[in-house]
């Protein structure tokens, strides 16, 4: 008995694919207001995120989870960190929710001043809470399975993806990367959602010499294996500014499902928050810019006396 054919004839399919063009759209989780909500994310879609050491990227990675936790009610999301424990990410978070130093916060230096702003972050964060959770050690995909299985979660968030191995033994980083990303293309077809923070490898600048220079980097910058920039349905690049040391671009090098869309942001590290410069009217931007997605917290719960 012959095997069945390995392909799909576009006359069978051009009926349910026209049928579709008038369905639901597809579901998106959006991960930020303004020009954030052009980062899209969602069910069977896997994002990259890659920028030179120490350039933000598990700030911004983080800031995009807990947005969309909160402007999507329904959704649930695991973060497999293999750098941070998850009380230094909350602390992180809590500085930019808060407008709190994160200094302070990390340091444990607060005081009354800084009592009504922390307990309104904290409030967000308790808001998502019960969607929200981080895998433990191993740091291997294996056990990222398993929390997404075990907590129902619709996202799943590497950080980073050069140091989640998967599974089977595997001759070098490269074949490795490789193998995740096979993997990761089995969890989007499945319906999972995949956010994926990238090293990017050094890129020689004007003078010859090995350096993150934003100008040389592109979409092959990702370190280890071209699998990763081709397996991905979208990948960003965040890019210092030459001139500010708070402006940075977050660069869309690859979108399959629509256009490239560069999104201009001040990264304000003391606080690790990320604010679209567009969105940007006046000194009071962080506040301002934070408003819509605060109408979205509950108030913080009284203790009955």
């Amino acid at each position: 008995m012959s095997a069945a054919p390995k392909f799909h004839v576009a006359a069978d399919l051009l009926g349910q694919w026209r049928d579709s063009l008038h369905g639901p759209p597809p579901t998106l989780w959006p991960v930020g207001t303004d020009a954030l909500a052009t980062v899209e994310t969602g069910p069977g879609r896997i994002v990259l995120v890659g920028g030179a050491p120490g350039s933000g990227k598990t700030a911004l990675v983080m800031q995009f989870v807990i947005d969309a936790l909160r402007l999507t009610p329904d959704l649930r999301a695991v973060v497999a960190n293999v750098e941070m424990s998850p009380s230094v990410l909350l602390d992180r978070q809590l500085a930019r929710l808060s407008g709190v130093p994160l200094d302070v916060i990390a340091k444990r230096r607060l005081g009354s001043e800084h009592e009504a702003r922390v307990d309104r972050g904290l409030a967000t964060l308790e808001s998502v809470a019960d969607r929200l959770a981080f895998v433990t050690e191993p740091h291997d995909l294996a056990a990222a399975a398993e929390a997404v299985d075990g907590f129902d979660g619709g996202l799943l968030v590497l950080d980073y993806a050069q140091r989640i191995r998967p599974p089977g033994e595997h001759a070098d980083k490269r074949s490795s990367v490789n193998a995740l990303m096979d993997y990761l293309r089995r969890f989007a077809d499945a319906g999972v959602g995949v956010l994926a923070v990238a090293a990017v490898g050094r890129v020689k600048d004007k003078h010859g010499r090995q350096s993150y220079d934003g100008r040389g980097l592109g979409l092959a910058s990702f370190r280890e294996s071209s699998e990763l920039e081709f397996g991905a349905d979208a990948a960003y690049l965040l890019l210092p500014s030459v001139d500010d040391p708070q402006a940075v671009i977050l660069r869309c090098v690859k979108h399959r499902h629509g256009e490239p869309v560069d999104v201009p942001l001040r990264f304000e590290r003391r606080i690790q928050s990320f604010v679209p410069l567009a969105a940007e009217p006046s000194s009071t931007s962080f506040r301002d810019s934070l408003r819509r997605l605060w109408a979205l917290t509950p108030p913080p719960e009284e203790d009955d006396e």
